[in-house]
């Protein structure tokens, strides 16, 4: 499930009875200089309410951006890595504990720790061997197989190249070089001048977005 998918737009609320007095800059003004108050929406986020999701991603996502692409060195990693921390923020929302620090605080940790994981794995990638890397990667597209309906790889082919073509050329390719001509992430990398990282990103997302339009 992606970021938009969580939180559609919502629908413009009636302007609120109150003091019609004030010049809208002013109650604009006021607005905004309130503090952004990150523990109500995680309780909002626990509460299932998308709009609190929203909010909090567009205060929070440009400045996590940023430390998260100090940590990886990688820009197109580092959104994936943002993209999949409000992903845990939103289902994790309800243990937030906020006895042992600040909502903000917890947040940061979230992705922080998403981000070093993926240097890590990385990292332990450059120390694999390119044969163990390729019995790895198909042995997770061997479990993506299982989770998919066969019945529709079978019977249904165009369904599987119609989803094949709605991903970016750039995946798409990714997903070939691993999936029928047995590359391997690292051999992937190399081919198309990419970072190992970014190469290992599109893959897990093509896969994830072809789950969700093969249904």
């Amino acid at each position: 499930m992606s970021v938009k998918r969580l939180y559609a737009p919502q629908k413009p609320r009636p302007a609120r009875r109150g003091n019609h007095n004030q010049p809208v800059a002013g109650q604009l003004s006021a607005a905004s200089s309130s503090p952004f108050d990150y523990e109500a929406a995680l309780r909002a986020c626990a509460r299932g309410e998308r709009s609190a999701l929203q909010k909090l991603y567009e205060q929070e996502s440009p400045r996590l951006l940023g430390v998260v692409q100090r940590i990886v060195r990688d820009a197109a990693l580092a959104e994936d890595i943002v993209h999949d921390a409000f992903i845990r923020i939103w289902n994790k929302a309800a243990t937030y504990d906020q006895t042992r620090g600040s909502a903000r605080g917890w947040i940061f940790s979230v992705t922080r720790h998403l981000a070093l994981n993926a240097v890590r794995n990385d990292a332990r990638q450059m120390l694999m061997d390119p044969d163990e890397e390729r019995e790895t990667s198909h042995a997770a597209i061997d479990g993506w197989q299982e989770q998919t309906d066969a019945f529709d790889w079978r019977v249904n082919p165009g369904r599987i190249e119609a989803c094949l073509e709605q991903l970016e050329p750039v995946r798409r390719n990714c997903v070939f070089h691993a999936y029928v001509d047995g590359y391997s992430h690292q051999e992937i990398a190399q081919r198309l001048g990419a970072p190992l990282g970014t190469v290992k990103a599109w893959i897990r997302r093509s896969l994830t977005a072809l789950r969700e339009c093969i249904g």
